[in-house]
């Protein structure tokens, strides 16, 4: 299991995945925005979502969970 978590504070602008989804090392996740910036947020490791934490517009601190890989 790996636990995907924000980096910074941000604002979510996109979830790229959903419950079921095969990822892979490259798939943006999700999409944040912080001081004017886009940070997509990528797995180290490939996996199956287990759970997506956030939806988008929700406000992320810095080790807020965002996605759970199995």
């Amino acid at each position: 299991m790996e636990e995907v978590r924000a980096e910074m504070v941000a604002n979510v602008l996109s979830v790229n995945v959903a419950v079921g989804d095969r990822v892979e090392p490259a798939t943006e996740l999700v999409l944040l925005e912080s001081m004017k910036m886009e940070i997509p947020v990528l797995p180290e490791v490939g996996g199956r979502v287990s759970r997506v934490a956030v939806e988008a517009g929700d406000v992320v601190q810095e080790g807020d969970l965002l996605v759970v890989l199995d």
